[in-house]
């Protein structure tokens, strides 16, 4: 009989014990010894010892740091599925670059897909400002009606996974909902950090450098360079 495989990553199995406590004392009777119950004859006292971390193989988690872990392990184990409206339905778009943002949205917004948006502007006096986004945490910290509906033109924040302004000399590196980035001397990289119960990362790998062709940007639209990567 084949050997079942974990359904999460080694780190999220070790803490998954942790939904088992709804309490940080319950947490810590669990490392209780028989032994400390009889010698200090007192839940309090043995409570303290565990706390300090004395009956444990590992770190023992503090107050703040098991209720924090705890939901951050519920969150993941146990997804909320939240209502969501797709803003660019219904709206007539023109520009070919977001009617592909267009056809990419649901499955974004849903988490079957993940996609990092390349865009690369210049500035009138032709100093360039790029970056990559990910595109699944911009559609839910952002209101993208405008962007589709051509009232609002797309670029980069510095809050985005990656920044880059020439004229400030300014250069992000930043963690998403969706990905961890970082730079290095052979170019930009990131891996994916999300973990999903239904659905695996698409046509991706750990860790992806990012390189954008020359010929993707001068075949881009004229009011906005830019270039989806899937």
């Amino acid at each position: 009989m084949a050997e079942k495989k974990n359904e999460f990553p080694p780190g999220i199995e070790a803490y998954r014990r942790l939904l088992a406590f709804e309490t940080w004392e319950d947490y810590l009777d669990s490392l209780i010894e028989i032994a400390d119950l009889r010698n200090l004859r007192s839940l309090a006292s043995a409570r303290t010892v565990a706390a300090l971390g004395y009956r444990a193989n590992g770190d023992t988690l503090n107050e703040k740091e098991f209720y924090a872990r705890r939901a951050t392990i519920h969150a993941i184990v146990f997804p909320v599925v939240r209502p969501y409206v797709l803003v660019s339905e219904g709206a007539t778009i023109d520009d070919p670059f977001f009617r592909e943002l267009a056809v990419r949205e649901r499955a974004n917004r849903v988490g079957i897909l993940q996609s990092v948006i390349f865009i690369r502007h210049f500035t009138k006096g032709g100093f360039e400002i790029s970056g990559y986004i990910d595109y699944a945490h911009r559609l839910i910290s952002e209101d993208w009606g405008p962007y589709f509906r051509n009232n609002k033109m797309l670029w980069p924040k510095d809050s985005d996974l990656g920044y880059y302004h020439w004229r400030h000399g300014t250069v992000r590196s930043n963690i998403s909902r969706n990905y961890k980035s970082w730079i290095q001397k052979k170019g930009y990289f990131f891996k994916i950090v999300t973990i999903t119960r239904s659905f695996a990362p698409i046509r991706s790998k750990i860790p992806v450098k990012i390189q954008p062709s020359r010929e993707s940007i001068q075949n881009a639209t004229p009011r906005l360079k830019s270039m989806i990567m899937l």
